[in-house]
């Protein structure tokens, strides 16, 4: 499922136009981003957490001219899938 998949299904379960669907979908797009940019964590029970994780930087390889390069720290979102969720497509994939 995309983004737009999310929306149509949305819309057609509440019973709502496609703009204030986008409208919802858009609003909790930006306060998952949000959270995360100010530090923040997000979990929803039963699916999975996301938090932003620190990588220090480290000496890396051009694959294309085998030079070394020096890549630089970073952040970026982690995703941990929760217990529940695990457990729902380890079920689905043993029928």
């Amino acid at each position: 499922m995309n983004k737009s998949g999310l929306i149509e299904a949305l819309a057609k379960k509440e019973n709502l136009t496609e703009k204030k669907a986008t409208d919802v979908v858009n609003l909790i797009f930006k306060g998952f981003t949000d959270a995360l940019k100010n530090g923040g964590r997000i979990e929803i029970r039963g699916f999975g957490s996301l938090i932003v994780r620190n990588y220090n930087s480290y000496k890396g390889r051009n694959p294309k001219t085998g030079s070394s390069i020096e890549v630089s720290p970073k952040r970026l979102p982690f995703f941990k899938v929760g217990k529940e969720l695990r457990e729902m497509v380890n079920t689905v994939n043993k029928t």
